[in-house]
């Protein structure tokens, strides 16, 4: 099947109170890690690709493989620009086919995000592509993007409706004590602020940096109104780990493939975990896209 925009798979995933998980992608290996663990489990799919990935591999090859690796499964497939920092990056991922975009306004005054944020849209929807956004600042790194301790503001409720209001944005990411990166001690979310967000705002909530988080807390979000949910720092790691076993094992070892094939089914597994966690396990359900 051909990618599908993310709203799509957002608004079954809040009929059915789950959340879809949304894996960034740097290669080859990653994109086949995702689409195998999505299709072991029977899931919706997010593939995403951030500012650093689309450096590294180029944005035409990671649409291409992309749109390949959708056609070829059995389940959703979505395609999204993840902290999508300009109009003018959001059109060039949009021309590439990506079947959905982010657009992170974040650190202007509300204002001039509600302006950037609706100047996107009204591309986007104009070709069928969906529109996530961000108020509130989260911490840590998201390759080229950082926000400081002391720069991350958690998301105030009422900006939110103000916000979800005048955009109309399909998707909303909201800063409630998750952080880019590895954590430094455990996170704790605040889950007060997540449920006042939700009872404000009636469209689906996206958790970023949500690596390393207690399952028990991802749940609860997803309880919550969290309805995707951004994974990047967990297939990092398990999938370097994997690479590097193997070169440790045999330092004379010169193929690649033999390096990343091991390193790909680690990032499967790790997948497959979180979309257990997710709840969007066996949730492809055929016809419903």
């Amino acid at each position: 099947m051909s990618l599908v925009p993310v709203n799509e798979l957002l608004k079954l995933a809040e009929a059915g109170g789950y959340a879809v998980g949304a894996f960034n992608c740097n290669n080859m290996e990653i994109v086949q890690a995702i689409i195998a663990a999505a299709e072991a489990e029977n899931a919706p799919v997010i593939m995403q690709a951030s500012q650093g990935a689309i450096k590294y591999a180029g944005v035409d090859y990671i649409a291409v493989m992309a749109k390949l690796a959708a056609e070829q499964a059995n389940v959703p497939v979505a395609l999204h620009l993840d902290h999508g920092t300009s109009f003018e990056q959001v059109v060039r991922c949009i021309r590439a086919g990506f079947s959905s975009v982010m657009i992170d306004g974040s650190k202007l005054p509300l204002a001039e995000n509600i302006a950037l944020t609706r100047r996107v849209i009204d591309v986007a929807r104009a070709v069928g592509v969906s529109v996530e956004a961000e108020l509130g600042k989260i911490g840590g790194t998201e390759d080229d993007v950082t926000v400081s301790e002391r720069e991350a503001l958690f998301t105030d409720p009422a900006e939110a409706g103000v916000f979800v209001s005048e955009t109309g944005v399909d998707a909303l990411a909201v800063a409630v004590g998750t952080a880019h990166g590895r954590y430094k001690g455990t996170p704790e979310l605040d889950f007060p602020r997540l449920e006042k967000i939700k009872s404000i705002v009636k469209i689906p909530i996206v958790l970023h940096g949500s690596s390393g988080l207690p399952d028990e807390a991802v749940r609860e979000a997803i309880r919550l109104g969290v309805r995707k949910v951004n994974i990047d720092t967990d297939i990092r790691e398990k999938f370097t780990a994997a690479a590097r076993k193997v070169l440790e094992s045999n330092p004379r070892e010169i193929d690649p493939r033999k390096v990343l094939a091991s390193a790909r089914d680690a990032a499967t597994e790790v997948i497959r975990e979180k979309i257990r966690i997710f709840g969007c396990a066996n949730k492809a359900k055929k016809g419903d896209i």
